[in-house]
């Protein structure tokens, strides 16, 4: 992997990571398209992921000390209950990730049959959102646990985790602007923690053969990508334009698809 093509990667994580276009599915493509081979890619994704998690906690950096401090009071209070509902968010893909990692992994193999497949299907989810009625109510328990398992079923190439919480949330009549703002945050534990684990199995080690200066380049520009693409997806749930992403993944799902079938066999 060169300079260019991880500065290219970088861009598409960290924009596509916030918004409901599914990171995973277009750094499939993109590796597919650039030649990236296997063993690079996962380091690479675990660099990139780790800082769209730096650019999430620079954005919320205010929202995430408010419910840091007030947990520390060791009392009953919102922000305590705000931190449990996002643990039960994280229960359904801790699951997922503990049964099946090597089959999950197993399928980021430049499979764009996939990957098209799955995008359409975020691309009918979120269409379902331009008919949802907008309501204020604020994210339950219970919403907490079917909005994570709606991140757990985002794991698969090709489903936009944002795009999949996010429409889940509206879906139940939860307010768009905590909706955003709880899809953002709940993910910052199961990527961190996937992350050290990986950092702990030797994915970093020398053997995968990307160049130091590669890994900068993507992190820096995942980084910068990421906190113009986070808080441009909260202006876009508040205005209720996720329709639009709908088409595009639509689109590019039947690209992909059309590629797999006719050039890529």
């Amino acid at each position: 992997m060169n300079w260019l093509e991880a500065a290219i990667l970088g861009i598409i994580q960290g924009l596509t990571e916030f918004l409901p276009v599914s990171s995973s599915g277009h750094l499939e493509i993109g590796k597919v398209l650039l030649g990236v081979n296997v063993s690079e890619s996962l380091t690479f994704s675990i660099v990139v992921h780790g800082a769209t998690v730096l650019s999430t906690i620079i954005v919320f950096r205010k929202d995430i000390w408010q419910i840091i401090t007030a947990f520390l009071k060791f009392e009953w209070n919102e922000e305590t209950a705000y931190i449990f509902k996002i643990a039960v968010s994280i229960i359904p893909v801790g699951i997922i990730g503990l049964l099946f990692k090597d089959y999950l992994e197993s399928l980021f193999n430049g499979n764009i049959l996939l990957v098209g497949s799955m995008l359409i299907v975020t691309s009918i989810l979120l269409a379902f959102t331009f008919y949802a009625k907008p309501k204020e109510k604020d994210i339950s328990f219970k919403d907490a646990l079917i909005i994570g398992i709606a991140q757990a079923i985002a794991v698969l190439p090709g489903i936009s985790r944002s795009g999949a919480t996010i429409s889940t949330g509206l879906l139940l009549g939860n307010d768009k602007e905590k909706t955003a703002r709880f899809s953002f945050l709940m993910v910052l534990v199961p990527i961190i923690g996937a992350n050290i684990k990986d950092l702990m199995d030797g994915s970093f080690s020398a053997e995968n053969g990307i160049s130091s200066t590669a890994l900068i380049i993507g992190f820096v520009t995942a980084f910068i990508s990421g906190l113009l693409a986070c808080s441009w997806m909260i202006k876009i749930v508040k205005n209720g334009k996720l329709i639009y992403f709908a088409l595009y993944c639509l689109i590019i799902g039947l690209i992909a698809v059309s590629y797999s079938l006719f050039f890529a066999a």
